[in-house]
């Protein structure tokens, strides 16, 4: 373990000592922010829409003491939405989508000898390959992240106001109770460690594939088993040291 952390440590440096010209680095992250982006979007969207109804269903299901307001329910999905929901259900998903794509595109590249071609061509190969992925993660992740929390607050909206759990006035109400600013700061710092951790993990773990189209499987399911394990960890060590 200790010399699978310090070979990260290398290849993490690697990425960043001797890179590609900054526009060619620009392009590349351009066209992997739309792979890693845009085309995530959708299962973003559907993900956080669910749940957020129903966050807003079940919290509805338990509220039944009649000392408590109804605008609670607005509170409590937002609160959970903000703090845990939107980022870190986000990033596990995108660890499953993105992450086993990184994870794939890199080590079918390093099994069929394109990363030695690079290399042989004078390109430093972790800068032209993986640094634009990470970059590309790192600024896509935090609107996903924006996008998820306006998502799963609209889904209870709806839920609650179609099902007859609460009123839209009683949801807002508790939308706006007792808000702090800081706690979508704290989502977003969680988004962008999360995205360096999807995405060096997954390309560290795609560029040193050996073998062939087995071990590129077994690449990606170890992408995004790690990538997750990261998430969860450094959840709580962010949670603990931020909140």
């Amino acid at each position: 373990m200790v010399k699978n952390f310090g070979e990260f440590l290398l290849f993490i440096q690697s990425m960043v000592t001797r890179t590609e010209r900054l526009k060619t680095l620009w392009q590349r992250t351009l066209e992997e922010s739309v792979i890693i982006g845009f085309d995530s979007v959708f299962i973003v969207a559907i993900v956080s829409a669910f749940i957020g109804a129903v966050t807003c269903v079940q919290i509805s299901y338990n509220l039944v003491s009649p000392l408590i307001p109804k605008s609670t329910i607005g509170f409590m999905v937002r609160e959970m939405t903000i703090l845990e929901l939107a980022p870190t259900i986000t990033s596990i998903v995108l660890a499953g989508k993105v992450g086993s794509s990184i994870a794939g595109g890199l080590g079918t590249m390093r099994i069929t000898e394109q990363v030695a071609a690079l290399e042989v061509m004078g390109i430093n190969s972790a800068s032209y390959l993986v640094l634009p992925r990470i970059v590309a993660a790192i600024l896509m992740f935090p609107l996903l992240v924006i996008l998820a929390m306006a998502l799963s607050i609209l889904g209870g909206y709806l839920a609650g106001t179609l099902t007859g759990a609460i009123s839209a006035q009683e949801y807002i109400e508790g939308l706006r109770t007792d808000f702090i600013p800081y706690n979508i700061a704290f989502a977003l710092i969680k988004s962008v460690v999360f995205a360096f951790l999807v995405s060096a993990i997954s390309s560290y773990k795609g560029y040193f594939t050996t073998g062939g189209a087995l071990e590129v499987g077994a690449a990606s399911t170890g992408a995004v088993n790690n990538s997750i394990i990261a998430i969860l960890i450094a959840d709580f060590v962010l949670a603990a040291l931020l909140l």
